[in-house]
């Protein structure tokens, strides 16, 4: 198994200036600043999607958790990112496979907290593991093992990031994908009735903009989560998807 880059007392949530004073000193293939990581266990996809934000943190250390997130979610593997969450670094290790999230922090408390303002430090394979199925393994606490899914849907939400998720951006239509069991996210007011309408048409980014309660911004973050909640369908030649100006079709 690969061996963590991080000292034993990163569980205690050590402060960013420790960490980068830990990385500055870790081995030759951990970067002192930015977005580090040590890939070499993980597949050639997934690589390759994480060292699209190395590039970018040369010039912005904006860094979108819920993009390395959404990687995970699309290869199926199992990561452990470092968070900058205030001033301390937040460890939380992702279990796309079983749906489950573990977290030092209570998870209610993280969700409370600005999510727009957490940056990634440091990726890295996970070292914690899962029980078959979707129970926690006997060791550690298991309140700290939780569902994934309503962070994803928070992180879409209030998160950093304004832009569609690249897998759905460009020219598409979009509708809920039937069948789609939702009922783990707080959906209410202006966001239950957009949801609900999209299991109902389908249709395009400006015209979800357009919708009660809605602007691109809104529109955009609640697409994003639903794709990463696999309940997105997304359709490239749908007459919705090749004319902006369309309205929505019920199909």
């Amino acid at each position: 198994m690969f061996e963590s880059t991080l000292p034993a007392d990163a569980a205690d949530l050590m402060r960013v200036s420790a960490f980068r004073r830990y990385l500055e000193h870790a081995t030759s293939d951990t970067e002192a600043s930015g977005l580090t990581t040590r890939l070499s266990s993980l597949n050639p996809s997934l690589m390759d999607d994480l060292r699209r934000f190395e590039r970018k943190s040369l010039t912005d250390d904006r860094l979108e958790v819920l993009e390395v997130m959404a990687a995970a979610v699309r290869h199926g593997k199992r990561l452990r990112l470092h968070l900058q969450h205030e001033q301390r670094v937040l460890p939380l290790t992702i279990f796309p496979r079983e749906s489950l999230v573990h977290s030092l922090m209570p998870i209610g408390q993280l969700l409370e907290s600005r999510l727009f303002e957490l940056r990634v430090l440091h990726v890295e394979p996970a070292q914690l593991g899962v029980a078959d199925g979707r129970d926690p393994p006997p060791v550690g606490d298991r309140h700290q093992y939780t569902p994934l899914a309503p962070l994803l849907w928070e992180l879409a939400l209030r998160g950093s990031r304004e832009e569609l998720l690249p897998e759905i951006a460009g020219l598409a239509a979009y509708r809920v994908a039937p069948g789609a069991d939702l009922s783990v996210l707080a959906l209410s007011g202006t966001l239950a009735a957009a949801v609900a309408r999209l299991q109902r048409d389908t249709t395009n980014l400006t015209d979800i903009a357009g919708w009660p309660g809605f602007d691109r911004s809104r529109a955009t973050r609640m697409l994003n989560g639903l794709y990463l909640q696999a309940a997105l369908m997304v359709s490239r030649s749908h007459p919705a998807a090749t004319n902006e100006g369309w309205s929505a079709s019920r199909a």
